[in-house]
């Protein structure tokens, strides 16, 4: 993106194309598996507190990071091999803002029914699934909360899922939207919209979401603004 502001062209190499499409495959799988894993974490947390370091111990949250990302490997790697295959006779135009699967693969002129296959493979194992997957969690969390008699004690469990929801909500919703909702031409702007909310907003959010939870740099935050406030006066 940078590189496209600074030459003045949103033109692209098939080569660099072809890097797009294998970072954001990577990174989406991974990304699916680790909120999987995540929802995972609270609900040990919340509906067995008492074997929660027993069961997420540190060996676990190494085996759950590390099928994520050999996930998001694999899935990346079949994918791009295939695709890097493919015939494009042109004209070679992306009504998104990257190079990512579907734009490429309706790119083009070959046959795309092997790669089609796998993309829907991938989505039903690496989305489908894993969304499910929190949603089930979930509703075993909230049946876990509701049974809490204080009502303090309830707000306050669920306040350790905000940030979790809050970005699966995010993330899901915008692939939800890209992936299984048919769109017409006339949605082309609407979709740019979208893919850079799952591909850039989400992404600048998740820092801010998850390190508010932590009260050592909300303790830094303030001070930082109260300083900020007394220097100016």
């Amino acid at each position: 993106m940078l590189s496209g502001i600074l030459r003045g062209s949103n033109a692209i190499s098939f080569t660099g194309c072809i890097v797009q499409f294998c970072l954001f495959t990577l990174c989406a799988t991974t990304e699916c598996v680790l909120l999987a894993a995540m929802a995972c974490d609270r609900y040990v947390a919340i509906c067995q507190p008492l074997h929660y370091t027993v069961i997420i111990n540190r060996m676990a949250c190494v085996y759950l990071a590390g099928l994520a990302w050999l996930s998001g490997i694999l899935n990346s790697l079949i994918n791009t091999v295939i695709a890097s295959d493919l015939q494009f006779c042109g004209p070679n135009s992306i009504d998104r803002l990257y190079c990512e699967v579907q734009p490429v693969i309706h790119l083009s002129c070959s046959d795309t029914h092997l790669i089609d296959i796998l993309d829907t493979i991938a989505g039903a194992v690496f989305g489908f699934s894993c969304l499910v997957f929190i949603l089930t969690s979930y509703v075993f969390i909230l049946v876990a909360i509701f049974r809490i008699k204080c009502r303090t004690s309830r707000r306050k469990t669920f306040s350790t899922c905000a940030s979790h929801i809050t970005v699966v909500i995010l993330y899901f919703g915008a692939l939800t939207f890209m992936y299984l909702f048919p769109h017409s031409k006339s949605f082309q702007r609407l979709d740019s919209v979208v893919s850079m909310i799952y591909s850039t907003v989400t992404p600048m959010l998740n820092p801010m979401i998850y390190s508010l939870r932590n009260q050592q740099i909300i303790g830094v935050l303030k001070n930082v603004i109260v300083f900020r406030f007394n220097s100016y006066n």
